[in-house]
């Protein structure tokens, strides 16, 4: 039987995923007064659990490998194209969902629809997810915790 062993990276990367969404959806529920299981796993908020995840997973292979590894350089990179995505592409997504779902409520009235088929209704209503993206602050959580973690965890 195989020993089942600590891996520092995983753990570190997997733990700051956690913790970013654990804080997410305490936020969330500060903020809105209710509780949305969906922030337990879904993107968007503060702070950002994908930079959280990749930056703790770049500073835990620093740690273990050292930052003039080729280890250390493709993660930094992979770091670098995760918050960087997060902040435009993913961002600007959420924001024409946002857009869409106001059109959506604008255009699309329970008066406006004259079909007598209640799915129909049902899909024409069904709104975008609007949380995808982060703003720079929320990125700029997400990293600082995942370091954070990864600063604090034993090497093993």
């Amino acid at each position: 039987m195989h020993k089942l062993e600590y891996n520092y990276i995983l753990v570190s990367a997997v733990v700051s995923w956690f913790v970013a969404q654990i804080i997410k959806t305490f936020l969330h529920f500060i903020l809105t007064k209710k509780f949305k299981a969906e922030r337990l796993i879904g993107a968007g908020g503060m702070p950002s659990s994908h930079s959280a995840l990749v930056c703790s997973a770049t500073i835990a292979v620093s740690r273990k490998c050292g930052i003039g590894s080729a280890e250390f350089a493709i993660m930094f990179l992979v770091a670098m194209i995760v918050m960087y995505d997060a902040m435009g592409v993913r961002r600007a997504a959420g924001l024409h969902a946002r857009e869409i779902n106001r059109m959506n409520r604008l255009f699309i009235s329970k008066e406006s629809i004259k079909s007598s088929d209640s799915k129909d209704i049902e899909q024409k209503r069904k709104e975008l997810k609007e949380y995808l993206g982060h703003t720079p602050f929320e990125v700029l959580g997400g990293a600082l915790l995942g370091i954070l973690i990864a600063m604090t965890m034993p090497v093993g």
